[in-house]
């Protein structure tokens, strides 16, 4: 679980900074975090979770 919660502030950052200095507009962020909150109720929440999930472990196991 500490992963998505360091992906939520992540994402999060991300957003402020597209809101402040790339031109987001702050109703279409409105509009992807809502997007968000409903596809995480979704059947399909599983599927992306586990597939973030096994994105990080591959970052992980690759040695720079």
């Amino acid at each position: 679980m500490a992963v998505s919660i360091s992906a939520v502030v992540l994402l999060g950052l991300l957003v402020f900074i597209f809101v402040k200095k790339a031109g987001l507009n702050v109703a279409h962020a409105i509009v992807c975090v809502l997007f968000g909150f409903f596809l995480a109720g979704s059947s399909a929440a599983p599927s992306i979770g586990d597939g973030v999930q096994n994105v990080i472990q591959l970052i992980g196991r690759i040695s720079f």
